[in-house]
């Protein structure tokens, strides 16, 4: 994998894109998805996995997952996109959209040697990570399935030797990088079947990427199965979509918010900025939690309260847009495998990151809007896991934000009480 400096132009910062992708089952933060079921929350879906038909091998690495019952936009999806159809969809964060196109993808595909059958485009090295990732986790009882990621910043002499010596299956990568390896014909999508752009409205919207998946497109078969996800989907760039697609199904799951923070609960404190730290070392000794992440609302802070609980010897780790690309990325994989339980961020990780061991977030400082508010929040208890919220108010424009969050999302937040009944948010 190249964690490396990037220098296709248009990789933005570390997720600087607008709503995530649902890293989706990863979102499923697996051992709570049994606990879904029971509270009538996708009662109307209670129908499993296994009613989609797929490849035992499949079934056997959901289960391995924790996931049991379809998200709604995997309903919705699933069974139209395993018969090749094109698709376009729209849902909220956390939904499961990355399971569609993975599961769908794997499920028929025909592994030939030297042949690339399935070609993802993300704008972002570290969602192009992270989807890898899932192709490798779900694709676990199927070893004749070899999948790669390529993006910018690493050697390309590199890729091109992979693409060489092991030709993968499924290629999973930045649209830059993409099509200078497709130039140089290292990178051969005669064979691909199945075309999918995650985040599309992204790589769309942007007219010099617009122009590379362009290009990338018409170097594959006419025919081929196109899917396209996104959380954001504009009115005026779903025509678009459509002119790469031949009658697409059109998913659009708009309100889906309430159902994001389902499984969550969310609490307030109203304290002055100077009894914040202490009030965090408190809650940090009292609470039990598998991995929690502090947001704060500018670098500096991050820098600082990570330094801050070093000392007092929490296991901590800061990232933050101060950070090369390639610190990030070590980071960020450093605390996905559990090295670290406490991660002290700005909002660059509050979109898209999908960590599954993560159940308390901790709003250090209050967000700036009610938007914010759900992205960082859904970062715990994703998709009908349990989680928990609590978050600090220390100013009037604080309490404003917090009464817009209310208010759109029609939940009640209440004051954190003195005792908090572990169970409630930690998956049993």
């Amino acid at each position: 994998m190249g964690e490396t400096r990037d220098n296709d132009a248009y990789e933005e910062e570390l997720l600087d894109y607008e709503e995530e992708e649902e890293k989706a089952l990863d979102s499923v933060a697996a051992k709570g998805a049994g606990e879904v079921a029971k509270k009538g929350y996708v009662g109307i879906h209670s129908s499993g996995f296994r009613d989609f038909l797929l490849k035992p091998e499949l079934l056997r690495a959901i289960v391995d997952s924790g996931f049991e019952h379809p998200s709604e936009v995997q309903h919705e999806c699933i069974p139209q996109a395993i018969l090749g159809m094109d698709v376009i969809c729209q849902a909220k964060s956390g939904m499961g959209k990355t399971a569609v196109f993975v599961l769908s993808t794997l499920q028929q595909i025909e592994p030939v040697a030297g042949q690339v059958a399935a070609l993802v485009l993300c704008h972002t090295r570290e969602l192009a990570y992270q989807i890898c990732h899932e192709f490798e986790r779900f694709s676990t009882y199927l070893p004749d399935i070899k999948v790669a990621v390529f993006y910018g910043g690493v050697n390309i002499k590199t890729h091109k030797d992979l693409l060489k010596n092991e030709c993968p299956h499924i290629v999973v990568g930045t649209p830059g990088r993409i099509l200078a390896l497709a130039r140089d014909k290292d990178l051969a999508l005669k064979n691909v079947r199945h075309f999918i752009l995650d985040e599309c409205d992204k790589m769309l919207e942007s007219l010099d990427m617009r122009r590379d998946v362009q290009e990338i497109f018409k170097m594959t078969p006419h025919d081929k199965q196109v899917m396209m996800f996104s959380a954001t989907l504009s009115k005026e760039i779903r025509p678009v979509c459509k002119r790469f697609m031949q009658d697409p199904m059109e998913i659009y799951v708009d309100d889906e918010a309430k159902l994001t923070l389902h499984g969550l609960v969310q609490h307030y404190i109203k304290l002055s900025e100077l009894e914040k730290n202490r009030k965090l070392n408190d809650l940090l000794d009292a609470l039990d939690f598998n991995q929690v992440v502090i947001f704060v609302k500018s670098v500096s802070r991050a820098a600082e309260l990570n330094k801050l609980l070093v000392e007092c010897n929490f296991p901590s780790i800061c990232i933050h847009s101060g950070m090369s690309q390639e610190e990030r990325l070590t980071r960020y994989k450093g605390f996905k495998e559990g090295h670290k339980r406490i991660l002290v961020a700005t909002d660059l990780v509050g979109r898209g990151i999908d960590i599954e061991r993560v159940n308390i977030v901790i709003n250090y400082d209050m967000p700036d809007s009610a938007d914010t508010y759900l992205h960082r929040v859904g970062r715990a208890g994703r998709f009908g896991t349990k989680g928990l919220a609590i978050t600090f108010v220390s100013s009037a424009s604080d309490s404003d934000v917090l009464n817009q969050v209310q208010e759109r999302f029609e939940v009640d937040i209440k004051e954190l009480p003195e005792q908090i009944d572990t169970s409630t948010y930690m998956p049993s």
